[in-house]
């Protein structure tokens, strides 16, 4: 059984998240061969406070 994991930084909408998770399962699907109910996708959403590149938080101002 196939999972993806997709963290993002901040919130994505209903709509956003059908999508994705749309577009990844056909590109599973067809690469795979795995049937499409198979396939798990967790959507994470981070609080930008909690993440940091190049050693500053992403919710500090540059």
């Amino acid at each position: 059984m196939p999972y993806v994991s997709i963290r993002v930084a901040g919130t994505l909408t209903r709509t956003q998240k059908r999508n994705i998770a749309r577009g990844v399962t056909d590109v599973l699907v067809r690469e795979t061969g795995k049937p499409e109910d198979s396939i798990l996708i967790f959507i994470d959403e981070e609080q930008r406070e909690n993440i940091a590149s190049g050693g500053q938080l992403l919710d500090e101002p540059n």
